[in-house]
């Protein structure tokens, strides 16, 4: 009976969907060279067009956001050069960067463009050579 009660309360506590996002290219501390070429990651998360699917959880499109950490939960990520949207969907992208270090954040954001927060990011580091 006491492993029945434990076990329920395990299950009960555990989250219902582990929700993930993370590069897959580039790893955190790979030096590169530009264009860059990433491949996004997810779990527990769907996929969608920004403006599709936006009463449905959980789905939604990815963000690159460059020399910043994760963006606040619900807030609308904006678009400009350091915010960049894969609005169409998209599971890869390439981007131009100068040579220098490099802080980029992966974020999901549902298809109005807010954020999921940082649960369901990733931040890495990169070094862009010559």
């Amino acid at each position: 009976m006491k492993r029945s009660i434990f076990a329920l309360t395990l299950l009960l506590s555990a989250p219902a969907f582990a929700h993930k996002v993370f590069f897959i290219e580039p790893k955190d501390g790979a030096v590169v060279t530009s264009p860059v070429h990433f491949k996004f990651g997810f779990e527990g998360v769907k996929v969608r067009p920004a403006g599709t699917d936006i009463n449905v959880r959980d789905a939604g499109h990815f963000h690159i956001l460059i020399n910043q950490g994760p963006y606040p939960k619900a807030k609308v990520i904006p678009k400009d050069a350091t915010h960049i949207h894969y609005g169409k969907g998209q599971t890869e992208a390439t981007l131009n960067l100068k040579p220098g270090k490099y802080t980029l954040t992966l974020q999901f954001a549902d298809g109005l463009h807010r954020s999921y927060g940082k649960h369901v990011s990733q931040t890495i580091h990169i070094t862009v050579k010559k």
